[in-house]
């Protein structure tokens, strides 16, 4: 059983780390391969003739593909970086639902409990003092409430809104634009730390020593509202990588908000077509928790929250 397991684990390592392909692509290879050694015999014209198009631009050898998934399940172990698949029952079922979930998983700490939602606040890396306050009380109202926030764990909102739900007792969860054991800023090494003491969760779909890589940051948001029920952008002007989230969301079938502070702040020029689109303004937690008619529910137990 244990061999089986391993196999299993280094064919998704395989599958996770072959060039060019698309997310659901992978995991059509995953849903058609549940032994390692089979796959391992795959020569690249048979997986373009399983997703019938050309890979022209990508080339690889399957045996250097192997050797690699190899030490990736080396340096997880040694790291103390766990792994979920597509496959597994532990993997986040709200992930599973959008149109390119991960075939694996990184992480540190606990994966957020299916039965409790997740809000996502997202916003801008540097923000105004009056949007950063808001950011930092948002994170703290939904810890009190029992609702843990996910988020990138970048400067600025990100950061804040960690800090609030940390301080506030909830086990936040930091999605990664890098590996787990590559947190990226450095300067936000110790939040991460004090994350995993509470409770919460380092996450990434990147193998153990990838850095933080330009586009992978845009490739993570997807992972941030699809892990959430929905999505609250505090301050972002245009072209910020927090409206990259709300699209996502969007596509997602999320919940979308706008904040009312960083509506009002020159730098959050990038919200409000959302909400002439009709995303919804709100002024604090309460307003979203309303929405969800949680409010009574999170007063009576906290963490026991149902929807």
């Amino acid at each position: 059983m244990q061999n089986d397991l391993l196999e299993l684990m280094i064919m998704d390592l395989m599958i996770q780390r072959l060039p060019g392909l698309k997310g659901n692509e992978k995991i059509e290879l995953l849903k058609r391969f549940d032994r390692e050694e089979d796959f391992s015999l795959l020569a690249k014209g048979g997986i373009e003739e399983i997703l019938g198009r050309s890979l022209e631009n990508h080339s690889w050898s399957m045996d250097e593909i192997h050797n690699q998934a190899v030490r990736d399940a080396e340096a997880a172990k040694k790291l103390g970086i766990q792994m979920v698949s597509f496959r597994d029952e532990a993997y986040p079922p709200l992930l599973r639902e959008i149109f390119d979930p991960p075939v694996l998983l990184f992480f540190r700490g606990k994966l957020p409990d299916p039965e409790r939602p997740l809000v996502a606040i997202v916003g801008t890396r540097k923000p105004s003092s009056a949007a950063a306050a808001r950011a930092y009380a948002l994170g703290r109202q939904f810890a009190e409430a029992g609702i843990a926030v996910v988020s990138g764990l970048a400067l600025g909102i990100d950061s804040l809104a960690h800090r609030g739900n940390v301080d506030g007792g909830a086990p936040t969860a930091a999605v990664l634009g890098s590996s787990p054991d590559m947190v990226y800023p450095a300067s936000n090494r110790s939040l991460a730390r004090r994350i995993l003491e509470t409770g919460g969760l380092i996450l990434s779909e990147y193998p153990p020593g990838t850095g933080p890589m330009r586009w992978n940051f845009p490739e993570r948001n997807r992972i941030i509202s699809a892990l959430a029920r929905g999505v609250l952008i505090v301050e972002a002007p245009e072209k910020s990588g927090a409206l990259i989230t709300a699209r996502f969301a969007l596509e997602q079938g999320r919940d979308l908000w706008m904040d009312a502070v960083g509506l009002k702040s020159p730098q959050g020029t990038g919200m409000q077509p959302f909400v002439e689109d009709g995303a919804k303004v709100v002024s604090a937690a309460e307003d979203i928790l309303a929405e969800w008619n949680m409010i009574s529910n999170v007063r009576n137990e906290q963490y026991g929250v149902k929807v």
